[in-house]
């Protein structure tokens, strides 16, 4: 019998809520665990991302993430999650570093608030004409605004800007038709997000998903957020860009995420609280 301590936090919560923002569960030690017995104790918790712990040689940690049903390169709210369990267990201070498949990623915090640096941005266009694009989301093609991009700042995601707020939640993603929609790894998923401008300094976005025959929504996507950012580096190059971005609300689980563009570098913060503690009994032969 094998114990395995983790923990649960939420990640980018708002206004002190603890019981807001996107939830995480962190294995502490993943050191022994193969790769299906990482997939299967994902699919164990069933939350958005569930991440395991590793020596690294080059950064303070090694992190995998995993959804219930695969394997991430980088994920944003699991990044700032697992930052705050690795400084409480391993004593790292508040700069640290973490190893992922997408690279080594920085990650510094103020207290509980957390901020990593994303990779440099790249991105593609879009194939679809706008009317598909908009019937994909759910939407119709007055509602898009201008220029829906391929981003990968760590993960490739569609970016789809909208006119206002409203249509960002009438959004209702078609099934049959948004799963057409493939990134580079073959994955179907989008931000639907709507820019109030600089003086307002607001981004109002949602991200789906799909789970099966279904389309699920995230309460708040870390990955999205930095690829929003280099969404602004393609459409305001040379530009900063400071960004509030709320996420989550239509799912009853309201997110704040933090977003700097400068000098082409971004960044994405957000608030990390702690909820529980536990351990998993786990038999050998599970």
């Amino acid at each position: 019998m094998r114990e395995l301590a983790f923990r649960i936090v939420n990640v980018f919560t708002r206004d002190g809520g603890a019981l807001t923002g996107n939830p995480l569960c962190v294995f502490e030690d993943g050191s022994g665990l193969d790769e299906a017995r990482m997939q299967a104790l994902a699919r164990q918790f069933n939350l958005s991302e569930t991440t395991f712990v590793l020596p690294s040689a080059k950064a303070t940690a090694r992190v995998r993430i995993f959804t219930p049903a695969y394997e991430m390169p980088f994920a944003g709210h699991p990044t700032l999650g697992t930052a705050h369990v690795v400084r409480q267990v391993r004593a790292s201070g508040d700069a640290l570093t973490l190893e992922m498949k997408a690279g080594v990623i920085p990650v510094a915090a103020r207290g509980d608030h957390w901020t990593l640096s994303a990779n440099a941005p790249r991105w593609r266009e879009v194939a679809e004409p706008r009317a598909d694009l908009a019937h994909m989301v759910g939407l119709e093609p007055g509602d898009l605004a201008d220029r829906p991009l391929w981003v990968n700042a760590g993960k490739e995601q569609l970016l789809v800007p909208v006119r206002d707020a409203a249509a960002v939640r009438r959004a209702r993603p078609r099934a049959d038709a948004f799963t057409q929609l493939r990134s580079e790894d073959g994955q179907s998923m989008a931000c639907v997000f709507a820019d109030e401008g600089d003086a307002a300094g607001r981004v109002v976005s949602r991200f789906f998903f799909p789970s099966g025959p279904a389309i699920l929504e995230d309460p708040a996507t870390g990955s999205a957020c930095a690829n929003l950012g280099g969404w602004f580096c393609a459409t305001r190059p040379g530009q900063d860009v400071t960004r509030t971005v709320f996420q989550g609300d239509e799912c009853a689980r309201p997110s704040t995420l933090r977003l700097a563009v400068r000098a082409g570098a971004i960044a994405v913060g957000g608030d990390v609280v702690e909820l529980a503690r536990g351990t998993l009994r786990l038999p050998d032969a599970a």
